[in-house]
């Protein structure tokens, strides 16, 4: 047998590795993001709410805050909104996750195991583990940016027909082409310095957190290589997550939620640490903690849903555990 013959007699796992796991990961990070969309959506809508620079430049004077609390926004989103509108903007998450964490997942591997030297057996240096996750994540939501930016502008249609305004949007491909006619190609990337910041804290949580917990349980526990371990590593990574990305996802969200002039600039925030610092000042510091419950609540169950969907589909096509 030829070698191109022998290449092809292969597995697919086998002869495409690298986009066999992207495509894997995508599959298991959009069951894991339809089962949770609520949860964003309602993190979202608390991140907007009372937001100081709104207030200031005179486009909610005289509202009263609609909603506060996680299960009172829920409730109020299905109650005057329609329970479908729990679901208004999945697809652009969905788009998102697929490019998000099929190139996270595939970069974080490849410099854990290539670059950074992981040995199996051994222990990974924590500082190692920061390193990748960080850097994976932050590569993956650069090209996943303009999906989130479409997800976050649409999640928040809802609330403006409330308000009484018009609808920016008639659906996911209209808002890719409007954001584009009315910024170019960089109004695309609108608020992607937060986002990938980010997504780099997320990561730090997610990723590293995940991978040194379980591969820690491995080496030193009697528990194997199963659901349990894989649970409980889960549940650490998405409290992690949490605690480490919620500021930089209330910048983030406020950004990318604001007017902008013709030229795509802006017209309340200059920069992320500008949102930053009038967030702080104007609201406290706990104003970047808006959203916590729902966004902790999300990410548990998240990470829980794709880490042991990814493990269990790496395992029925021949891939070997993460």
């Amino acid at each position: 047998m030829s070698p191109a013959e022998e290449e092809r007699s292969l597995p697919l796992p086998e002869r495409w590795p690298r986009a066999s796991k992207f495509a894997l990961s995508a599959c298991a990070a959009a069951v894991a993001e339809l089962v949770t969309f609520p949860l964003d959506l309602t993190k979202t809508r608390l991140q907007i709410q009372g937001e100081a620079a709104v207030l200031r430049d005179g486009a909610a004077a005289g509202q009263a805050v609609p909603y506060r609390g996680m299960l009172r926004t829920a409730a109020g989103i299905a109650q005057e909104e329609g329970v479908r509108k729990l679901w208004q903007g999945a697809t652009p998450a969905v788009y998102r996750h697929i490019v998000y964490t099929g190139v996270r997942m595939v970069t974080y591997e490849q410099l854990r195991d290539s670059v950074l030297g992981r040995v199996e057996g051994e222990s990974f240096p924590l500082w190692k583990a920061v390193v990748g996750g960080m850097s994976a994540g932050a590569i993956g939501q650069f090209f996943a940016s303009p999906t989130d930016l479409v997800k976050v502008q649409m999640q928040m249609e809802g609330k403006r027909r409330l308000e009484g305004k018009p609808l920016r949007f008639r659906g996911v491909h209209h808002a890719f082409l409007k954001i584009l006619s009315e910024g170019g190609v960089r109004g695309l990337w609108a608020g992607w310095v937060p986002n990938v910041q980010r997504a780099a804290l997320v990561n730090m949580g997610d990723l590293t957190t995940y991978d040194s917990v379980k591969h820690f349980l491995l080496l030193n526990t009697t528990l194997v290589d199963n659901s349990v371990t894989h649970s409980v590593s889960s549940a650490c990574s998405g409290l992690v997550a949490a605690v480490l990305g919620t500021p930089a996802d209330v910048v983030k969200t406020r950004i990318m939620n604001q007017p902008r002039d013709k030229q795509g600039r802006g017209l309340l925030y200059k920069s992320s640490m500008d949102c930053l610092i009038q967030t702080v000042q104007g609201e406290g510091f706990m104003s970047l903690y808006k959203g916590f419950i729902p966004t902790w609540m999300r990410m548990a169950p998240w990470s829980l849903v794709f880490w042991l969907t990814y493990e269990q589909i790496r395992r029925m096509c021949g891939v070997s555990s993460f």
